[in-house]
């Protein structure tokens, strides 16, 4: 169909402020590249298939007829399961009757918290670069963005010290995404207690999304939520996507004090009701018998991060060592392109998709994000087919 400038005007004119203050995600428009011939490094998604024993709890579910909508909170039996496994990682208890909320994924549960706690012109403070959904997420729900720097020299950690000067009588909140996508950063937990001290010293809120949190490498993982006096401030987003493999199931949770998700409820169940209950049922199987699954995902997932760090090192880009999510960041300044020009022309000739670092946030620019979440021969041929690209440039 085509749309006269007539029309395309009055579309425009009818678009909300907010909407009309954000772009359209620089990673989905990708989605519709991808043909048999391109090597994608790009999407965000597990090259697994989800685990039979969690395919099979989701069909049995649809056998005995389970095709209705739970409580606006999620099923019972999956809040309790989610509420034993957050004891059982980082020794933190929520009540699943009051404390706990399945979403629609994790970027429902980033729309709810937003929603549920910002008013106009509030403030919250996050990362550069940070995942395509925070910013909006807080545009549209009436507040302001208030954007950290970070770099490669610091390995794409949050200092403290910055968060702080940036606070100020309209700042509400604090949003973090560690493990990091884009960059696979990891926070020490000294840096996390560091935060933590902020955010209690300057009342904030903090929104800690740890949809990473099973994929981590050689280092120590901590939750926000179980630091000294951070569970009543934290909103703890978590779900089923990345560690067992469950992208298109979109079952994600909220933990949180009880007022901020009766709250979240509210938005939730004039929105999008509830979570599919076929998809729940299988989270429950997913937290009863994963784990050996998401073992060996990890294991699969380290090799091949080495694997792409060394052969992104070999050809002649720095990256520092990533060590959480499945992203690598290299830098390709050297290259003198932009990051868009990198990936655009990249694509072209030599049919390898990565995501320019520009997307996510100023401070990624001079950066691609290079997904290793594929298999090992296709992460092979795409760094054979980058270091040809490379030499052409460098």
């Amino acid at each position: 169909m085509v749309i006269s400038s007539k029309q395309n005007k009055i579309h425009k004119n009818h678009a909300s402020q907010r909407v009309r203050q954000i772009s359209p995600s620089g990673i989905r428009k990708y989605f519709d590249l991808i043909s048999p011939d391109v090597i994608s490094l790009g999407i965000g998604e597990p090259d697994f298939t989800t685990p039979w024993n969690i395919r099979e709890a989701a069909i049995y579910s649809l056998e005995k007829g389970f095709t209705m909508y739970t409580s606006n909170y999620g099923i019972p039996e999956l809040r309790e399961e989610v509420s034993r496994e957050l004891e059982r990682l980082y020794g933190l208890r929520y009540d699943p009757k009051t404390e706990l909320i399945i979403t629609v994924g994790v970027s429902e549960g980033v729309d709810l918290v937003m929603r549920a706690i910002i008013d106009p012109g509030d403030e919250v403070i996050m990362t550069d670069p940070c995942y395509v959904a925070y910013q909006p997420a807080v545009t549209l729900s009436g507040g302001i963005p208030v954007l950290v720097p970070t770099d490669q020299e610091h390995e794409f950690t949050l200092p403290a010290s910055e968060v702080e000067k940036r606070i100020n009588s309209n700042t509400r909140a604090l949003l973090i995404g560690y493990p990091s996508n884009p960059t696979g950063a990891v926070m020490t937990r000294e840096g996390l207690l560091q935060l933590a001290d902020v955010a209690r010293r300057n009342d904030l809120l903090v929104v800690s999304d740890e949809i990473y949190n099973r994929l981590v490498y050689g280092v120590e993982y901590t939750c926000f939520a179980a630091l000294p006096g951070m569970k009543e401030r934290t909103i703890l987003l978590g779900g089923f996507s990345k560690s067992y493999a469950m992208t298109g199931w979109r079952v994600g949770f909220a933990a949180a004090p009880a007022g901020i998700i009766e709250n979240m409820m509210k938005i939730h169940q004039y929105t999008t009701m509830c979570a599919p209950i076929m998809g729940q049922m299988a989270a429950v199987e997913a937290l009863k018998h994963g784990e050996d699954s998401v073992q060996e995902m990890v294991e699969s997932y380290d090799w091949r991060r080495r694997v792409m760090l060394k052969g992104l090192r070999d050809i002649g880009l720095t990256c520092f060592e990533p060590r959480g999510a499945f992203y690598c960041f290299p830098s390709i300044k050297k290259t003198g392109l932009t990051s868009e020009e990198f990936s655009e022309r990249l694509l072209k000739e030599e049919q390898v998709l990565v995501i320019h670092g520009s997307t996510f946030g100023k401070c990624g620019e001079g950066h691609v994000r290079c997904c290793y979440a594929t298999s090992m021969p296709n992460i092979e041929k795409a760094l054979e087919r980058m270091g040809r690209f490379v030499s052409r440039l460098i």
